[in-house]
């Protein structure tokens, strides 16, 4: 090992020892996931509605623009969990992203370019043309497998009409042949992170669009759909550990999280195979990653398989959860204050949701 590379490893190993008040050294890697918030290049793609995103579109989005963006998001990414990782976060899975260059721009970014993130990506069927992907620092992870997983939703009754005023820019996108709903993969990907076997999962639901609860059954399928490639990575192996993420247009409480994945907020109520969802306890104490009518939700979420909470740190095991939501990201006055600094017309802001993360961490000798 390189002498820089084992410097590092001793200051991402030193936190971990004095929260846990041990004489014992811990390797630690954060998980994050952000909401990228139209992460747009200036070109025109003639196959999906993304005319908005353009120099002479509503946003008026130009060069200049786009690489403030790209500058703001690598500035959040670089800092997501750094109060116990001196390390940026080895995984961040985002959505909201138009295509893989747009990725490409990003990691090549002065904050982000020596941390040498891979990229794993696929086109989803959006009509808007937003994906979802995981980046990866290559010299901690090497993926083996990767795959999207569609989801197939079809609409069942009008959401013309909706119930509520709640606006959203990311609306559903119908097919009037078949009244197939166009929404996003899931995106699967495994690996090995420092030689141990994890399985990511990379998630952007179905949006509220003409309502919370007439939309909600879109939601609920993307539960069962996250659900079955668990229980699926399980079968294969029972000690399979999984990260599921994702802004998943629903809080911590909601059914397609609570029912179709059964994720638990308390770890001692996990059964074998089940999920723990550390947000829900968040959410429950008035935190938030997205405000609206200033209340606040968790849609943006991170929650672990059982195999990953047992508090055997021998391999890689949960530590700790966290929302980033420093006052830079923050709305300082307007309207808005107090909400996620999201992008304007007349200014380039960071996104409308804060970001999320998790720690993984394993003893070392």
């Amino acid at each position: 090992m390189r002498v820089a590379q084992l410097f590092l490893m001793l200051l991402l190993m030193l936190p971990i020892a004095q929260v846990l008040g041990q004489q014992k050294k811990y390797a630690i890697h954060t998980v994050a996931f952000y909401n990228f918030e139209n992460l747009f290049d200036t070109i025109n793609d003639p196959n999906t509605n993304d005319d908005e995103w353009t120099p002479k579109g509503a946003q008026k989005w130009t060069t200049k623009k786009y690489k403030q963006k790209l500058q703001n998001l690598s500035r959040v990414l670089l800092e997501i969990g750094s109060s116990e990782n001196t390390n940026s976060p080895t995984f961040i899975g985002g959505c909201e992203i138009e295509n893989r260059g747009v990725l490409e721009d990003l990691i090549k970014e002065t904050n982000l370019i020596d941390r040498d993130y891979g990229i794993i990506h696929f086109e989803s069927p959006d009509k808007r043309g937003i994906d979802v992907a995981l980046l990866y620092q290559k010299k901690y992870f090497r993926p083996t497998t990767y795959t999207n997983i569609p989801l197939i939703v079809y609409k069942k009754e009008s959401l013309n009409k909706v119930e509520s005023d709640e606006k959203t820019d990311d609306s559903l996108a119908i097919n009037y042949y078949n009244n197939r709903v166009f929404t996003r993969d899931q995106l699967l990907v495994t690996g090995f992170l420092d030689g141990e076997e994890i399985n990511i999962i990379v998630n952007h639901w179905p949006s509220r669009s003409g309502g919370e609860k007439k939309s909600s059954p879109f939601r609920e399928a993307a539960g069962v759909l996250n659900r079955k490639i668990i229980d699926s990575l399980q079968q294969i192996n029972p000690n399979a550990k999984v990260l599921t993420m994702g802004d998943l247009n629903d809080g911590p409480y909601n059914k397609s999280i609570k029912v179709a994945l059964d994720a638990k907020a308390i770890k001692g109520d996990v059964l074998p195979f089940g999920i723990y969802n550390p947000f829900e306890e968040m959410a429950k104490r008035g935190l938030g990653t997205i405000a609206y009518r200033d209340s606040w939700d968790i849609f943006d979420q991170i929650m672990v398989s059982q195999s990953l909470i047992r508090n055997d740190f021998s391999s890689f095991s949960y530590w700790k959860a966290g929302i980033y939501n420093k006052s830079f990201l923050i709305q300082s006055s307007g309207q808005y204050k107090g909400y996620p600094k999201r992008h304007s017309v007349n200014e380039v802001g960071f996104s409308d949701h804060f970001p999320v993360y998790i720690y993984l961490i394993k003893e070392v000798q």
